[in-house]
């Protein structure tokens, strides 16, 4: 288990839990935050037995409010820099890289920056009667993190979100499958989420790692170069030693024992 103020890492039978903990600040992302959630990707890449990963933050109503913009004009005043000049990777796309699913269990509002986590993750749980918005626009910066919005929403909704930086009913998300489920309360919206998470971590390895990379490899390289690419990244899953467990499995009727190889 790792833990600072602004953020806690647990590790628990196979499964990660990542959480943005600055509830005073409506979890907003600080320098701390930002770089620190660089090395625990690093961690999570690093260490077999993490099979999945649950990206949470602290309740306070906001699963996540964007750039601490306090911070950044604090910075700005100090030291004449953007506080971006501060961050490792501004726009987190180390996050997208993670070898293992990331779930988003987020039990209250997203903007800006809040969406671009979610975006990053690859499953999401929402907590009905919240809103979600691209607000950058309202503040002059800007959100090139957003583009992978593309893929995952119709670009007429894409375009409202960016340019009038108006929060709307998570609801609409789900309707359009942006968003896994929604629940009622920021507990279940939790539960939810280990529901998913245990149910993966219970999956043959390579074969969700692979099923991942596949993804979101085909959704930047398109159809054909993406089955290409697939069948490249389930080599190593057909040729392990799981490829045979779980077929013997299934005929000895037993839950199958995986080894990750």
């Amino acid at each position: 288990m790792s833990q600072t103020d602004d953020l806690l890492f647990t590790v628990e039978e196979g499964i990660a839990t990542v959480s943005i903990n600055r509830p005073e600040q409506r979890n907003a992302m600080n320098i701390s935050v930002a770089n620190g959630l660089v090395k625990i990707w690093e961690k999570i890449d690093e260490t077999p037995e993490i099979r999945v990963v649950i990206f949470t933050s602290a309740d306070c109503g906001t699963f996540c409010a964007g750039m601490d913009l306090k911070e950044a004009a604090r910075m700005k005043a100090e030291t004449g820099e953007d506080i971006l000049t501060f961050l490792k990777d501004p726009f987190q796309h180390r996050m997208r890289r993670v070898k293992v699913p990331i779930i988003a269990a987020m039990t209250g509002h997203l903007a800006a920056g809040g969406m671009m986590f979610s975006l990053n993750c690859d499953l999401r749980v929402g907590l009905a009667g919240s809103r979600v918005g691209i607000t950058e626009a309202r503040i002059g910066r800007g959100s090139p993190w957003s583009m992978p919005l593309l893929w995952m929403l119709p670009q007429p909704m894409l375009m409202e979100l960016v340019l009038t930086g108006e929060m709307l009913p998570i609801e609409r998300f789900h309707a359009l499958g942006f968003i896994n489920y929604l629940e009622a309360t920021p507990a279940a919206v939790r539960a939810r989420a280990m529901q998913m998470a245990q149910t993966i971590r219970d999956n043959a390895p390579l074969t969700v790692m692979a099923g991942k990379q596949s993804i979101l490899t085909a959704m930047s390289v398109g159809c054909e170069t993406g089955l290409e690419m697939a069948w490249h990244h389930h080599r190593a899953a057909y040729a392990s030693e799981d490829a045979q467990e779980g077929p013997r499995a299934f005929a000895e009727k037993r839950k199958p024992v995986w080894k990750g190889r």
